[in-house]
């Protein structure tokens, strides 16, 4: 069934398949290329049916209204703040609310590392619909994406859009791994960095922000990789690193600052996290005449 075209205020831009070609055997462009991107607005009767899917991904941002899809086996209702997420070569079809028809940006996108930055995303032909957490900046980007390509698609233009949907697709990862205002990973992550000369208990922590301590630690190694006290300490050793960088303080001094009662073990720790001493980190940029080197471990 073919797209019912004609929204008001609509825009669209592809970029010819020559050029498609040609892009993607480019460094840059090759790794992510925007191939088609737009703009519906109130966009009624909306539809479009795609037995064999496309060779592209395809990427929807819902802005204000409802959608819907059936992408593989699977039905799906998107709503407003939330993106479609088809991967390439996977039979679909979407469409707009009849009551609250969407308002939709959209770009197809090839390359070589579409299908990690989509992984990151956790998107998935069973799950194709994400949260979009920063709406506001989501629709900045694409209509800078939508921008570029109606302007021409010389390789600067594309070089740009790619830039462009790079920032999208990384953006919209981070915003689903970061967390959102008020819940119980915002709040220990704020306790922590209001606390780095203090010694924090796991079980503690967890008590305070509602939540069991092995919960709270899933949370913490599905956001930063790590558990609770490994962000601690990577939040000690960033105010170290900003310390040894924008003051005379010798590394006893910082270690204090950081709570560390031991400047051999805060000596320690730091070069575990960075590969060198303190007064080596502190050398490198050559500010500082350093003499506490006693703790050179």
């Amino acid at each position: 069934m073919p797209l019912q075209e004609g929204f008001r205020g609509q825009r669209m831009a592809s970029v010819p398949r020559p050029l498609v070609a040609e892009a993607l055997r480019r460094p840059i462009t090759g790794r992510l290329l925007v191939t088609d991107a737009g703009y519906y607005p109130d966009a009624a009767d909306h539809r479009m049916q795609r037995p064999r899917g496309t060779p592209e991904v395809v990427l929807i941002v819902c802005a204000s209204g409802m959608g819907w899809a059936r992408v593989g086996s699977g039905t799906h209702r998107i709503g407003a703040w939330q993106a479609l997420v088809i991967p390439r070569g996977v039979p679909h079809e979407y469409g707009a609310d009849e009551r609250d028809p969407w308002t939709i940006w959209w770009a197809h996108l090839m390359g070589s590392d579409v299908s990690k930055l989509i992984d990151c995303m956790e998107a998935t032909t069973e799950r194709p619909v994400v949260p979009v957490r920063g709406i506001g900046r989501a629709v900045a980007l694409l209509d800078e994406i939508v921008t570029c390509v109606e302007r021409d698609q010389s390789p600067v233009r594309l070089l740009g859009a790619a830039g462009t949907a790079w920032k999208l697709l990384t953006q919209i990862s981070v915003d689903r791994l970061l967390p959102e205002p008020g819940d119980p990973l915002q709040r220990a992550m704020t306790y922590l960095a209001e606390r780095l000369d203090a010694t924090v208990k796991v079980p503690e922590l967890a008590r305070l922000v509602g939540v069991s301590p092995s919960h709270l630690s899933t949370l913490f190694r599905r956001a930063t990789g790590g558990g609770v006290l490994a962000h601690h300490t990577a939040l000690r050793m960033a105010k170290a690193r900003q310390l040894l960088d924008t003051t005379g303080a010798t590394v006893t001094e910082i270690a204090a600052e950081i709570g560390f009662d031991d400047a051999f073990y805060f000596s320690r720790v730091f070069r575990k996290h960075h590969g060198m001493s303190p007064s080596g980190f502190r050398r490198r940029h050559a500010g500082y005449q350093v003499t506490d080197v006693a703790f050179e471990v």
